[in-house]
């Protein structure tokens, strides 16, 4: 059961050359038929299922899809963020990566992939450049791709082999004033265990700050998993499957007496949105950032007789209140305006709520 993001290009907060679990449709998989496409029977379908949220895979385009979901990719090692003057800017190198060893640094600004511009292209279309979805025949362990990077004003080319990684999912980092920093950047395969390793060594910190920004969601069990981290059991979320309700319940035994404070922003999306509304609506944490993207739809990979698989919308998911996200999205409870560093904000809504136990 998949929720996931949608790579629209409308927000671009960062983005992995692996993928984590883009959405329907991720980077390479198709929303239209094009002559002879290698998404075949399920190209046709998702172009006459009128579903925003479908995407159609070519059996060779899916495994990369579902390696994602399990926490592995074929790429460089590189995140991408859109920096505010508009350039791509490389904001992460996974160590010993083939971008780490090809000299890639943070801060380098992304000007080509195999020789064509990205000036102007969303994040995740640099992303599928990288990966080489649009040719994942030729792009598998062992082939080279062409970087065009600039640092400190100077273009230079480098040259990277893809490789098969895995991806953490978990980044936990302890600041001088006892605050744990948690981002989540997915759910993937095993994040939500991640998430309680890093919570549980944060037992008796001052507080969490778990960082939602830009996780486009993923496996919608994995996310309720999440959810029963910081939850003593409990409603998380109602969902539809072709109108059979069903529930998402948290384990009872999770930390409820950690002050936590989540941040979000319209990269939010999906399953991420779920964790977020679940803990907004029980009162479990602080919500602080910017209105979250707004997808509250739930889809289910269906192979096709050519063996292409089509991602379709099976339902949507309600929040423990009522509310409704898609579309919608999710209103923090503190939001943070134009101009206002919204981590800074979140550090101090923490320090409050540290102070009041």
């Amino acid at each position: 059961m998949l929720a996931t993001g949608a790579a629209t290009g409308s927000w671009e907060p960062a983005g992995h050359d692996g993928g984590l679990s883009y959405p329907g449709p991720v980077p390479g998989a198709r929303q239209a038929v094009a002559p002879a496409d290698p998404a075949g029977d399920a190209a046709r379908l998702v172009s006459r299922s009128g579903d925003r949220w479908s995407a159609a895979y070519s059996p060779q385009e899916y495994e990369a899809f579902r390696r994602s979901l399990e926490g592995e990719y074929i790429g460089t090692g590189i995140t991408l963020r859109r920096t505010p003057a508009g350039r791509i800017e490389v904001s992460g190198v996974h160590p010993g990566s083939p971008a780490d060893e090809a000299g890639v640094t943070p801060g380098d600004i992304l000007l080509t992939v195999d020789g064509e511009s990205v000036d102007g292209v969303p994040v995740t279309e640099a992303v599928a450049r990288l990966r080489g979805s649009d040719r994942p025949e030729a792009a598998g362990p062992g082939s080279t791709v062409l970087l065009g990077l600039e640092r400190d004003g100077e273009p230079r080319e480098v040259p990277a082999t893809r490789a098969r990684l895995s991806i953490e999912p978990v980044t936990v980092s302890r600041e001088a004033d006892g605050v744990t920093r948690i981002h989540l950047s997915s759910f993937t395969a095993g994040s939500a265990e991640r998430l309680r390793a890093a919570v549980r060594e944060a037992a008796g910190d001052e507080g969490i700050l778990l960082d939602l920004r830009g996780n486009s969601g993923g496996l919608l069990t994995e996310a309720a998993r999440a959810a029963s981290v910081f939850l003593d059991g409990g409603l998380v979320a109602t969902y539809d499957v072709h109108g059979s309700q069903r529930a998402l319940h948290a384990e009872r035994g999770g930390d409820t007496r950690t002050p936590l404070v989540v941040l979000v922003d319209a990269g939010t999306m999906s399953s991420a949105e779920m964790l977020t509304g679940v803990l907004q609506d029980r009162n479990r944490a602080v919500v602080v950032g910017s209105r979250t993207f707004g997808k509250g739809t739930v889809q289910m990979p269906r192979e096709q007789p050519d063996g292409s698989v089509a991602e379709l919308t099976v339902g949507h998911y309600v929040m423990p209140s009522g509310a409704v996200v898609e579309e919608h999205g999710l209103v923090p409870d503190v939001v943070v305006g134009p101009g206002e560093d919204a981590e800074t904000r979140a550090r101090t809504v923490l320090s409050g709520l540290a102070t009041g136990r």
